[in-house]
């Protein structure tokens, strides 16, 4: 199961809210949410507003689908912050000029993903073959003698020179 959440327009630079994107992607929900809560950053805020919207649309996502919901197996498989509509303004100058000023946005898209529970390993009928096996694995092999080794041959380049 698979939610996502985005927030488009957000009042600040692409380029300052990915700095907080890329410590919470790949991340699980608890973890990412004690990241976000505890950041100084101001664009952290925003970015928890949509990780709680994904998981919140996760949730009703389950819901729909009558299937158990829990948001601790759900992981931040996708986050990432694209530069939105750029505010063009202008502010008085000397001499009577405009200078532009540049008010930038930015879109965050989060896309959240729940884990399939991990299928332990068969037990093996044997311990004493198992243990066998892995000192096999373990063993080191077995040096070449260095006359076996092929030699490499280097190839000589042929510069041109340049013709007036």
């Amino acid at each position: 199961m698979e939610a996502r959440a985005i927030q488009r327009g957000v009042r600040q630079s692409a380029r300052k809210m990915r700095l907080v994107i890329d410590l919470i992607r790949d991340c699980a929900v608890p973890e990412a949410d004690a990241i976000l809560r505890f950041s100084k950053k101001r664009a952290a805020r925003q970015i928890h507003k949509v990780l709680k919207s994904a998981v919140a649309n996760a949730q009703q996502a389950a819901q729909r689908q009558n299937t158990p919901f829990d948001a601790d197996t759900l992981r931040v498989s996708y986050a990432v912050v694209n530069e939105g509509q750029t505010l063009k303004r202008f502010t008085a100058a000397a001499m009577g000029r405009g200078t532009p000023i540049l008010k930038r946005t930015s879109h965050v898209e989060i896309r959240r993903r729940g884990e399939a529970a991990p299928v332990a390993p068969a037990p093996s009928a044997k311990p004493a073959e198992a243990k066998a096996e892995a000192k096999a694995k373990a063993k080191p092999r077995a040096k070449k003698a260095p006359a076996a080794k092929a030699k490499k041959k280097k190839k000589k380049t042929t510069t041109k020179k340049a013709s007036k």
